[in-house]
């Protein structure tokens, strides 16, 4: 299938440290992708490197065949690349619902004026809008929780919570940045069934990083794998998982893993 993402030789250095080192990858148009490696091997700063948060240094990123390099991150999430983080960043202290809503006004389209004075485009987006809020509460299993404040939810809901947002942002490609984090085995179960789910529905793409092994094994079609920076392997689960250099990143040589 076409790349909806395609990287080639991304580099990133600050200083004298190299995090990203030459790194290629493609996700496809409607794939699962996982991006996995040790701590510290980079799979956050790439994530920032796409979203334009930081710029590489050198190499390429292009987005449906358009560079993305050197736009800014509200940009780029206008073309449809949207993510969660590692720590959740909700609006705490608003509702649920609010929470959701907010992301939704990015797509209105009446002026200030019309807001004002509530004039019939205003009221006709805002139920629009208000009715898209809580079908995606309801796909997302959330809808029950509508008038909670987002900071009192349980931390596996606040985590699908911050996915329904990026969801409302209309995106192509969803970056989520380990998304089971802090989830009991169950949890992270549901969220494997959930990330299927969401690729299908809106037809999506997405690229998901992840430490939870049974998630990216179970649900992505393929799989990158980053040591120091540079990628080391990529393919099947079942092909990375068997990889000499993956065993070895992850657990060690097999002489120090006899001593452990």
């Amino acid at each position: 299938m076409a790349a909806i993402l395609h990287i080639r030789d991304l580099t990133k250095k600050f200083g004298g440290l190299t995090a990203v080192d030459a790194v290629s990858f493609d996700v496809s148009e409607g794939g699962i992708v996982g991006l996995i490696g040790p701590n510290g091997a980079g799979k956050t700063t790439i994530f920032n490197l796409i979203t334009g948060v930081y710029k590489p240094t050198s190499g390429s990123i292009e987005f449906r065949g358009k560079s993305i390099v050197g736009l800014e991150p509200f940009r780029i999430a206008d073309m449809g690349v949207t993510r969660t983080f590692q720590n959740i960043r909700l609006f705490k202290n608003l509702s649920v619902f609010d929470n959701v809503l907010t992301a939704c006004h990015l797509n209105a389209n009446y002026s200030f004026a019309e807001a004002i004075l509530r004039l019939p485009r205003f009221r006709t987006q805002e139920k629009a809008l208000t009715a898209k809020a809580e079908d995606l509460l309801g796909i997302m299993g959330l809808l029950g929780y509508r008038d909670l404040i987002a900071n009192n939810l349980p931390y596996g809901l606040q985590r699908r919570l911050e996915i329904v947002r990026a969801l409302a942002l209309n995106p192509s490609l969803l970056l989520l940045d380990e998304p089971a984090a802090g989830m009991n085995p169950d949890e992270t179960e549901q969220l494997m069934r959930l990330i299927g789910r969401i690729r299908n529905d809106f037809k999506l793409s997405v690229l998901v990083i992840e430490h939870h092994m049974d998630l990216i094994m179970g649900v992505c079609e393929h799989i990158v794998v980053l040591n120091f920076g540079e990628k080391i392997a990529q393919g099947t689960a079942d092909e990375v998982s068997k990889n000499p250099q993956v065993i070895e990143a992850y657990l060690g040589t097999s002489e120090e893993a006899a001593d452990a």
